[in-house]
């Protein structure tokens, strides 16, 4: 079976991509908290950056809080979203006004109420002609936090979408799925991320779990909800490998305090 390969490195200053082949990021920013390290998110998407509805708000209210010693409005000219996308029903219009003026696109997708806001954006994301050759990884800033509903919808979207890599990410910690069509390779980078993670089966019961590199390793072990889930687990090693039956969320904290060091 193939091997997909992960790593923390847009987490870095600098980066380079552990599986061998350089990663377009896209950064997708939700309504809510921002982390404190979104800056250093900004810098590597250097592709294309969205708002989800109202975090363009969070964008505009929040970025200028990192920066205190320097003027707001300059801090949100230098922050300026390529695109905003959604229902546009939490967006404030001072701060919808503001952004077009500077010349971020907009799209209204109010028709659709079937899909949530970043469903839409991975969307569109996908749907790119100038993306379609890249291997993508989405960011996702604001995803976790505050509504379980919202925290679960996300989910959901990462689970819908399940062959794009999309990574949800608060100030504590990040989510993303391992595919049960792949074997997987997480290259842990230990000075940002770690040690505590979980592993938990999201399609349903899984029957066979394998792991090297956790002090809990899974060795042909069940794990299913009711039962057995690896949460509170501790990365030891710099690689961590995984091989389930079913899809997994993997998650791993996130040492905000050193992540912060490198925003600059």
């Amino acid at each position: 079976m193939e091997i997909m390969t992960h790593s923390s490195t847009f987490l870095l200053p600098k980066h380079s991509a552990a599986d061998g082949a350089a990663l377009t990021y896209v950064l997708v920013v939700l309504n809510r908290r921002l982390p404190r390290f979104t800056p250093l998110l900004w810098k590597h998407a250097a592709q294309l950056r969205i708002c989800a509805d109202g975090g363009a708000n969070r964008l505009y209210d929040e970025l200028p809080l990192l920066f205190p010693n320097e003027d707001a409005v300059e801090i949100r000219k230098r922050y300026k979203p390529n695109l905003i996308k959604g229902d546009m029903d939490s967006i404030r219009e001072e701060v919808l006004r503001f952004y077009k003026d500077l010349g971020t696109e907009t799209i209204d997708a109010s028709d659709d109420q079937d899909t949530t806001d970043l469903h839409k954006c991975v969307a569109y994301i996908q749907d790119l002609p100038n993306l379609k050759n890249h291997k993508l990884c989405i960011l996702v800033a604001g995803a976790l936090g505050g509504r379980f509903d919202h925290e679960v919808g996300n989910i959901n979207v990462i689970c819908r979408f399940r062959n794009t890599k999309i990574i949800l990410i608060s100030d504590d910690c990040l989510i993303q799925l391992l595919p049960s069509s792949h074997h997987h390779e997480i290259h842990v980078q230990s000075a940002v991320v770690g040690p505590h993670c979980g592993l938990i089966p999201i399609g349903g019961a899984s029957k066979t779990n394998k792991t090297t590199g956790l002090q809990w390793d899974l060795s042909d072990t069940e794990m299913r909800f009711g039962g057995l889930i690896s949460t509170s687990n501790i990365v030891k090693g710099e690689i961590v490998t995984v091989q389930s039956d079913v899809d997994l969320l993997w998650t791993i904290s996130i040492n905000k305090k050193r992540v912060m060091t490198q925003v600059s």
